[in-house]
């Protein structure tokens, strides 16, 4: 799939995957979500990318959904009455996944599901859907000049990208309600206190900051137990009972340590970088266990 609103670079194991949308301030439209998906589910499987780095183009992350299409700005179709059983039985149905599925949560389930360690580079404004994408990944780091708002209410609509699941879980429900029941533009000094994003960076030295960390996420890991770690911290921490978590652990360890544990337990004893062989596109047959 090519691409029109992103910017799709790997270099060094790195993808930059970069909102290209800049003389419209990045703003969110039904053809980046469906690039978006395409490009994490693209990512997850292709063993030369180790980590993801997400930015915008020019001086906005994304100023949100674009509100100058024509029709429902939101793409979707106003002849349907879907139901919450029809959200069960007929989710990937077509008439229900093109004409009533949130496109922004179709985006966050992309990233959700990837095996691969995402950070966001906060660049500039990110309001409404540009901000609930970025609580997918799983480090923010925000420019000094980012400005971050749940901005929903202001235009008489709900909190989208399943940030509802998201956003408590990161600041906590009495942070989480306050921002989204006042729609406020935060600064980065607000959300680095309310503890949405890692750190605040001079603009110049954003992406250097993404970088390293990216680097140090892949460099010398085996990509076999990132992508269980990523997914395991994720959905075991959302279980009722740690137990559920030890069947998990379990298997992870006992699969991990015939491969890569080996090689990582050898260069420790022998104090050399490990030679690692595992690829994220051949995981062990009990992945995705959740399936």
């Amino acid at each position: 799939m090519s691409y029109t609103t992103l910017k799709y670079d790997v270099s060094e194991h790195i993808l930059t995957l970069t909102l290209n949308r800049p003389d419209q301030l990045n703003s969110f439209t039904v053809t980046m979500a469906n690039e978006l998906v395409d490009a994490f589910g693209r990512a997850s499987e292709d063993d030369e990318v180790r980590a993801i780095v997400v930015t915008g183009a020019g001086r906005a992350f994304c100023a949100g959904m674009d509100l100058t299409a024509p029709g429902n700005v939101f793409g979707l179709d106003e002849s349907q009455q879907p139901s919450v059983e029809d959200m069960h039985s007929r989710l990937n149905d077509p008439a229900i996944f093109d004409g009533v599925r949130d496109t922004g949560g179709r985006v966050t389930l992309a990233i959700y599901d990837c095996k691969k360690p995402v950070i966001g580079a906060i660049n500039g404004a990110a309001v409404g859907i540009g901000a609930t994408m970025t609580l997918a990944m799983d480090i923010r780091l925000v420019s000094e000049k980012a400005r971050i708002g749940f901005v929903f209410g202001k235009i008489g609509v709900v909190p989208e990208a399943c940030s509802s699941w998201f956003l408590p879980r990161i600041v906590g429900i009495q942070q989480a309600l306050e921002w989204v029941y006042s729609g406020d533009i935060l600064t980065a000094e607000q959300v680095l206190a309310g503890r949405l994003v890692r750190s605040v960076h001079a603009p110049d030295d954003l992406l250097p900051a993404a970088y390293e960390l990216a680097r140090k996420f892949s460099q010398n890991k085996s990509p076999v137990a990132v992508a269980f770690a990523r997914q395991m911290m994720y959905r075991n921490a959302a279980q009722p009972h740690p137990i559920e978590a030890h069947r998990i652990d379990s298997l992870a360890m006992f699969y991990t340590s015939l491969e890569d544990g080996k090689e990582g337990v050898q260069s420790f004893l022998e104090k050399r970088d490990p030679q690692y062989t595992s690829r994220a596109s051949k995981m062990p047959a009990i992945y995705p266990w959740w399936k």
